[in-house]
């Protein structure tokens, strides 16, 4: 079965503390290359049938209004997995 995933970040401008935390244990851990980290969700959709156009925008719809807060989230991609 087809599954459509969604990807939900904070959004760019504001502080992502769970990426700071961890940003600063990789540079207490020896591992300085890294500067920034940000933390998002991963959602997965199973979808029972074919993942038609009308699918796709009922994904957006509910990515949108329900797995994501506009307020402090972004959407920042939906794809297919077959």
């Amino acid at each position: 079965m087809p599954t459509i995933v969604v990807d939900v970040m904070p959004k760019a401008e504001l502080l992502d503390p769970q990426g700071k935390a961890v940003t600063g244990s990789l540079s207490r851990l020896g591992h300085g290359a890294f500067q920034n980290v940000r933390i998002g969700k991963r959602i997965e959709l199973t979808v029972d049938g074919d993942v038609t156009d009308a699918v796709l925008a009922e994904a957006r719809t509910i990515a949108d209004e329900i797995l994501s807060n506009g307020v402090i989230e972004d959407v920042v991609s939906i794809e297919v997995v077959e």
